[in-house]
């Protein structure tokens, strides 16, 4: 956990300096962000735009998101670029930002992209992007509380961190059906009882490993124990 809590603490301040001419030119009028929507726009829809928007940069951005994660994914970047994330093959909400700078640049692009082609209300894309953080954060918890076929919750997440070339979706697992890269989530993750078994957990471990060696190549990654120190 020491160590997610690191990388995503060093990764941000750069993922957050590469964000700021995104953010300069929303400020300095460059994109359509709006504070109210004028009735003569072909954007307002009888007023109905105010509430369709928020569906629509779900669907916008889960789109894109999907196709730049499974890029990552091909070999000439995962290793060095998406590999650091997948440190973690069950990870904790600490990983949720735990990214190399570039990787998690490259996803956050949808989400800064939308406002300069479509409108979206000031306060509406404050209250989106507090969205997409807390779910980001969800989607890395060892609650499985969604086991749902539409929803990419936290479960769908855990089955792409063991078995790495599935679920790739952000919100949904539209895409991950329509691309092929859908696993539904073993049953066991969802029983209380098992999901924390030794059996379990032994099970998930075989099948990882199974396939890193073929995704991953060698495996140069070290694992220390943390040691308490004695008063």
């Amino acid at each position: 956990m020491r160590l997610e809590i690191r990388q995503a603490l060093e990764a941000m301040p750069v993922m957050s300096a590469l964000t700021v001419p995104w953010f300069l030119g929303e400020v300095r009028g460059y994109s359509n962000i709006y504070d109210v929507l004028p009735a003569s726009s072909l954007w307002n829809l009888g007023g109905w735009y105010s509430l369709l928007q928020f569906p629509f940069f779900v669907c916008f951005t889960d789109f894109f998101v999907y196709w730049i994660h499974r890029a990552l994914h091909h070999p000439m970047l995962y290793k060095k670029l998406h590999k650091p994330h997948h440190k973690w093959i069950m990870p904790s909400p600490f990983a949720s930002h735990a990214f190399h700078p570039l990787d998690g640049y490259a996803q956050s692009l949808p989400y800064h992209v939308f406002p300069f082609l479509f409108p979206l209300q000031k306060f509406s894309y404050i209250a989106l992007f507090m969205f997409i953080n807390v779910w980001t954060v969800m989607i890395h918890d060892g609650e499985y509380v969604a086991n749902s076929p539409i929803i990419n919750g936290a479960a769908c997440h855990t089955m792409h961190h063991l078995y790495f070339n599935y679920n790739y979706g952000q919100f949904t697992t539209l895409w991950d059906r329509l691309g092929g890269s859908y696993r539904k989530p073993n049953d066991e993750l969802f029983r209380r009882e098992t999901k924390m078994g030794t059996a379990e957990w032994q099970r998930q471990v075989k099948e990882m490993e199974n396939i890193v060696k073929e995704v991953e190549g060698d495996d140069d990654r070290s694992y220390e124990p943390e040691t308490k120190k004695l008063k």
